[in-house]
């Protein structure tokens, strides 16, 4: 007996001294599983994060990702950061190259879980714009190396992620539906049916995407089969490090994972870029975003390829797209300072003469301090018909203190 547990001790200490040598993100401890509470903007998921000791920044998990990234040298620089190389990466329209600097070793603390030996890049121009578009300040990106040696769940309806140690979970239950995941250069991909408004039923892998807040995207370049519908709209689809991607949203008639069955799915059409040709050799035909997978409560097990779905308590709930034409986004000051980005042309808001680059003081009479993005996103797809009030500020010209006054009302309306 004093052999056997002479040699688990060994074993234990070899195993600890192992996992401290391994770049990962592991429990503090020898619990099998923790609770992370985490801040949800549109089923997009943000942890807070120190890195080697700082004060928590906000990072946004993202499956989509490979790297871990911080979206500020100036950051990096503040923090102490030590670089080693300078890389170039090509943003999301495949066109734009964003440059990063490698910082090689950091510790990434989430309180009971620690990301060891990580690398981060760390972009040379500062990157703010998701804290443009979701209201939030968002520092960096959390990838890959996240998710690599354990599972996770994530619990969209109660906001909270549950992280299990590696040797934790062989998961069985009759509650959720299990299906096996393809993870390639760090992105995890899963097979799904789509049942097309117009043209023939789709079948083909998709990546599994959290930090974009579409629902499911399909990239018509990879299959001849994929058809826009015939009822939709050419609009701003998302922001990316190359900047704003442009496309249409429409709807399919279905998507099925797994057999959960989605149905009115708003669906974005990307336009063909450069990236179109990387797309087509991952062999995918599109990707599913948070708007799909915040329906459900999701464990991704990337050591044993596999994922588990269940529904959420959100999972009957239509699929609705603004029905305002407004594009709202937040100043990057600290105060919280809200403006037009756009207005879709035939719109509700474009036809009562609401213009790009007014500055939003009020919605329905309640001063824009009070409001989260989240909220306003709510507001703008919540009912036909419904009455919104607006009062703007509309400067002579950019960085002009001059400005007049105007109030709008319109009412919302369909237009997918």
């Amino acid at each position: 007996m004093m052999l056997r547990a002479l040699l688990f001790g060994v074993i234990f200490l070899l195993g600890l001294t192992l996992r401290a040598q391994v770049p990962g993100f592991f429990v503090v401890g020898d619990q099998k599983k923790v609770k992370l509470p985490f801040l949800s903007s549109n089923s997009l998921i943000l942890l807070p994060v120190s890195i080697n000791g700082s004060p928590p920044l906000y990072f946004l998990v993202d499956t989509g990702v490979r790297a871990n990234l911080l979206f500020s040298k100036s950051m990096g620089d503040s923090l102490g950061l030590s670089y080693t190389r300078r890389v170039g990466m090509v943003g999301a329209d495949g066109s734009t190259t964003v440059w990063a600097q490698v910082s090689p070793i950091n510790t990434l603390d989430l309180g009971e879980v620690e990301g060891t030996l990580q690398s981060l890049l760390v972009l040379e121009e500062d990157f703010l714009e998701l804290e443009s578009v979701i209201g939030i300040p968002v520092y960096g990106i959390l990838g890959h190396e996240f998710f690599k040696y354990n599972a996770v769940k994530i619990d969209y309806e109660q906001s909270v992620l549950t992280f299990y140690a590696p040797s934790a979970l062989a998961f069985k239950s009759p509650f959720y539906r299990k299906g096996s995941l393809t993870l390639e250069e760090g992105k995890a991909y899963l097979e799904v049916k789509v049942r097309q408004k117009e043209g023939p039923k789709l079948r083909g892998k998709v990546l599994v995407d959290t930090g974009a807040n579409h629902g499911l995207l399909l990239n018509r370049e990879t299959l001849p089969e994929i058809q826009l519908p015939e009822k939709h709209i050419e609009t701003q689809l998302g922001q990316s490090l190359g900047g704003v991607l442009y496309g249409s949203i429409g709807r399919v008639a279905g998507l099925s994972i797994r057999g959960l069955q989605f149905t009115q799915v708003l669906t974005s059409f990307p336009e063909e870029s450069f990236a179109s040709t990387r797309i087509k050799e991952s062999g995918r035909m599109g990707s599913l975003g948070a708007e799909v997978l915040g329906r459900m409560t999701v464990i991704l097990d990337y050591p044993r390829n596999e994922i588990f779905v269940r529904r959420s308590a959100a999972f009957y709930q239509p699929f609705e797209f603004d029905m305002s034409g407004l594009v709202v986004k937040k100043l990057l000051t600290p105060e919280k300072r809200w403006y037009v980005g756009d207005v879709r042309e035939g719109s509700p808001a474009q036809l009562a003469g609401i213009l790009p680059f007014d500055e939003i003081m009020a919605i329905n009479s309640v001063p824009i301090v009070l409001w989260e993005m989240d909220q306003l996103v709510k507001l703008l797809r919540s009912e036909e018909g419904k009455e919104v009030q607006l009062e703007v500020r509309r400067y002579s010209q950019p960085g002009s203190p001059a400005f007049e006054e105007f109030r709008f009302r319109f009412f919302l309306k369909k237009q997918i």
